[in-house]
């Protein structure tokens, strides 16, 4: 198991083994470089942990401990973790203030504790199986030991096709299930119990008294956490694409660090999706030391290489950039900060303001919406320019949200996913089950229930998992300070038109940031996002590999797709009449994990299934 993660910790390995019971770690040392080697144990070893992330408020936990009598042999984050157990059992996790997955094992009690951090930057994977609870920070190490897991969950592949991410708890295995953030599992007597220990607060309960007061608060705010990012006993630098998030951390770090900060950023030679230039101004606007290249990357070698280390599908295209800095960034350093999560939490993307608009201005009664829908958009033909548009007005409104951030659209008027498909997930509703989240939202305005959702949602299952799985296959540690949750929860509580103004996204950041001296020409140029061409690559390079792949009898008789609505989509797209290049890919990625998996699964069949690197339900 450890061996199928080394990736993500290339510099040592440990493992406990002792009865019925194992905990393995792979390490990518950071904090205490020497001396930090896990599993690591308390003073009398019935208490011991492994641990991915890193605990920024460890040193004060540290003398708070010792004052209460506990000896440490470490200077490590990670035994910070063992003696807050000793304090506080399940309840350490309210404690500590980072990014982390961690389990505890008490071998006294023989308990297991597993724990996520509130927003789950750091995955954790768990399957009860046959009186065994494995668990992991990657799906892969878990079918290692029992590859008879991977039988797969056609729920979990019905939402991949509607959002390109597979939401929490599910993943793309029946008997496997990913730890919703925030959550913490205990197993003792052969039983899991889950508990949440954390929630954003309510949203909007919090407005400034004036725009001066708001900025100053913030900036402080935003300051303190950067600094708190920037522990380390190795070399850390930062991802800088020319955004308004990433630009913002890193006038924030020039002004935290004593020398110059490192920067990294890539571009295309497609001008139209070059970001190169921006990132450029703003390295020598604060004087960085600025890493910067300019890809021809050979786009099918690349597609292949990443698409064979997924363990479930994922269809954000934007995992290929975030590879490729992280590959240039761990060249330099092993740490480096980055901007995501700006705008799940200042309300950044342009669907925000789309919706708003489209709530205030179409306001049609339920039974007109429904008469539209049933009676009249069956008989507008295809073709006709606006048509889901009027499906999607004639909708409630949170109907209408949660079907402009999924395939509903597409698959109603082309007919992607197979009847078959839909008629067997068809107790389930994607949907809904979003709806549901945003009607449970602390919130009361709408900007705030729909924030709620992302964060709940696309920012774990999409953001989080492309950061978290890039930057670690090249063995780099990635943080995010706008995802600190004592920053976040303050953000939070602002009222909405701090966030976004007049249609304006980020209304109070883009003000910080001009604030800070980050250039106005990368404040308020339109967004773009992490993003490549992936336009120019399907009708050129990767043209030949997607009508290979797409429209190969075998991707077809699998049964997940319509070979009608698959051609149709394809050809409008060839044709120009539609830029359909983020659902040709989401189709793609889909084909070529399922072809992967089984060539892997088919190599696993032989490896042991009697690993002890688990935690028995039996008593030890």
């Amino acid at each position: 198991m450890c061996e199928r993660m080394t990736h993500r910790g290339p510099d040592d390995e440990g493992i406990y083994v002792e009865g019925g019971s194992g905990l393995g770690m792979r390490r990518l040392s950071i904090i205490d470089v020497a001396g930090g080697h896990q599993p690591v144990f308390n003073e009398d070893r019935s208490i011991w942990t492994v641990f991915n992330g890193e605990i920024y408020n460890f040193r004060e936990l540290r003398e708070e401990l010792e004052t209460r009598g506990h000896k440490f042999r470490t200077n490590s984050d990670t035994e910070t973790i063992v003696h807050l157990y000793e304090e506080h059992g399940a309840e350490c996790v309210q404690k500590l203030r980072g990014m982390f997955a961690f389990a505890v094992y008490d071998r006294s009690q023989r308990k297991l504790l597993l724990a996520r951090d509130r927003l789950g930057i750091k995955p954790l994977h768990y399957a009860l199986h046959a009186g065994r609870l494995l668990f992991a920070s990657e799906i892969k190490a878990i079918l290692v030991l029992a590859p008879e897991l991977a039988e797969i969950d056609q729920q979990a592949l019905l939402r991949y096709f509607y959002f390109g991410y597979i939401p929490d708890p599910l993943t793309a295995f029946k008997a496997i299930c990913k730890l919703p953030p925030g959550h913490v599992l205990e197993f003792e007597n052969g039983e899991v119990r889950l508990k949440q220990y954390w929630d954003l607060p309510q949203y909007g309960t919090y407005s400034p008294r004036s725009e001066e007061e708001c900025l100053e608060e913030l900036e402080h705010r935003l300051e303190e956490s950067v600094r708190s990012h920037l522990i380390a006993d190795v070399p850390l630098g930062a991802m800088l694409s020319g955004g308004a998030d990433s630009s913002t951390i890193v006038a924030m770090m020039a002004r935290a660090s004593a020398g110059a900060v490192k920067t990294f950023s890539i571009g295309f030679k497609q001008a139209d999706f070059n970001e190169a230039d921006y990132a450029r101004r703003v390295a020598e606007r604060f004087d960085t030391d600025h890493h910067e290249l300019i890809l021809e990357p050979n786009v099918l070698e690349t597609v292949d290489s990443l698409s064979k280390t997924m363990e479930e599908p994922f269809g954000d295209s934007s995992m290929l950039p975030t590879y490729f800095v992280s590959r240039i960034a761990r060249e330099h350093v092993k740490v480096a900060l980055s901007g995501d999560g700006g705008d799940e939490t200042f309300a950044g993307y342009e669907r925000y303001s789309t919706h708003l608009h489209h709530r205030a201005r179409y306001k049609f009664p339920e039974w007109a919406g429904r008469i539209y829908r049933d009676c009249i958009h069956p008989w507008v033909p295809r073709r006709v320019p606006g048509k889901s548009l009027a499906y999607s007005v004639f909708l409630p409104w949170d109907h209408r949200y949660t079907e402009g951030v999924s395939l509903q659209p597409f698959q109603r008027e082309l007919g992607l996913l197979s009847p078959d498909f839909m008629k067997a997930c068809s107790d389930g509703d994607p949907l809904r089950e979003f709806r549901e989240r945003i009607e449970r939202a602390p919130a009361k305005d709408p900007l705030s229930r729909v924030l709620y959702l992302d964060t709940k949602t696309y920012l774990p299952g999409d953001i989080l998992t492309k950061v978290d799985r890039m930057s670690m296959l090249a063995s780099l540690e990635a943080r995010l300070p706008l995802l600190d949750h004592k920053f976040l929860e303050w953000v939070t509580t602002l009222a909405p038109e701090w966030k976004m103004r007049n249609g304006k996204t980020k209304y109070i950041f883009r003000k910080l940031g001009e604030k800070v001296g980050v250039p106005p020409e990368v404040l308020h140029r339109r967004k773009q996002g992490f993003s490549l061409p992936l336009v120019h690559w399907m009708r050129h390079e990767l043209k030949e590999m997607i009508q290979g792949v797409l429209t190969d009898r075998q991707t077809f008789q699998r049964g997940y797709q319509s070979e009608a609505g698959v051609r149709r989509l394809i050809d409008e797209h060839v044709h120009g009449r539609r830029d359909h290049s983020a659902r040709i890919w989401r189709l793609l990625m889909f084909e070529l994990w399922h072809r992967n998996l089984n060539h892997w699964t088919a190599a696993q069949s032989s490896s042991s299934r009697n690993s002890a690197y688990s935690l028995s339900g039996r008593p030890v």
